[in-house]
């Protein structure tokens, strides 16, 4: 089986990161964007820094009220100053502990959006410019922020939800279809399974859709997310299970 690593969107209130650090390869920390404070970035990234977890800044639109799952109509430069803002407060937080950013990976709304729509893909990219040299970037496959991102040599890597369902779009189901989420374990695998080794996935229809990813996210706050994240390890590690 192809390697594949887990990452998780954390920082976001739940406090279950140090039951999900020791089996995930990565993490997308909230930077105040519409979750997380100093006190919560400096703790995960403790707790990163001792797993040897990579640390990712988690921007989003600056709206807390919704937790960044709407869109929000935003002058550019607006957007602009929040997303820089986001990943300057990580990485004051990054610096003091020692540690390395390792990529972004922008949230919720911003997330959705920027992989369809061509300007605010580009606001994106200007507003993390600074960073490109040093800093990856995660993005869904076949999305306009992934072409744009790849045309302006940022450097990508391609990321699928492990416990969400996709439309034939590849977009996600929207979490208010009962079926947005997948939370069974043993489905959760057999969905990242037939991505790593089909390069497909079944989306809510029922139609197979070329995908490709090498990191699979699981959201922190899915109801059994510690769960989830252990028997990906132990599936990712060769172990035999039930």
């Amino acid at each position: 089986m192809k390697q594949f690593e887990i990452n998780c969107d954390v920082g976001e209130g739940i406090h279950n990161e140090d039951l999900l650090m020791p089996y995930i390869q990565s993490c997308n920390i909230a930077c105040k964007g519409h979750a997380g404070n100093d006190k919560t970035m400096s703790l995960v990234v403790e707790l990163a820094t001792k797993y040897n977890v990579k640390i990712g800044a988690h921007p989003s639109y600056p709206d807390k009220v919704n937790f960044g799952r709407e869109t929000l109509i935003i002058e550019k430069n607006k957007l602009k100053n929040s997303i820089q803002n986001q990943i300057n407060s990580l990485l004051k937080i990054t610096e003091v502990k020692g540690a390395t950013l390792h990529h972004i990976k922008p949230h919720g709304a911003l997330y959705n959006d920027i992989a369809k729509n061509n300007e605010l893909a580009l606001q994106f990219l200007e507003s993390i410019l600074p960073y490109k040299k040093t800093v990856k970037l995660y993005v869904p496959y076949n999305s306009v922020i992934a072409k744009k991102a790849k045309e302006k040599g940022f450097t990508i890597i391609y990321e699928a939800f492990a416990d969400r369902n996709y439309n034939d779009d590849l977009s996600l189901v929207s979490r208010k279809n009962k079926e947005a989420l997948i939370t069974n374990k043993q489905l959760i695998f057999k969905h990242v399974l037939e991505i790593l080794t089909e390069g497909k996935v079944t989306t809510i229809s029922g139609n197979k859709i070329t995908i490709k990813a090498s990191t699979f996210c699981v959201h922190s706050d899915t109801k059994n997310a510690v769960e989830i994240v252990k028997y990906l390890a132990l599936k990712k590690a060769g172990k035999s299970l039930l």
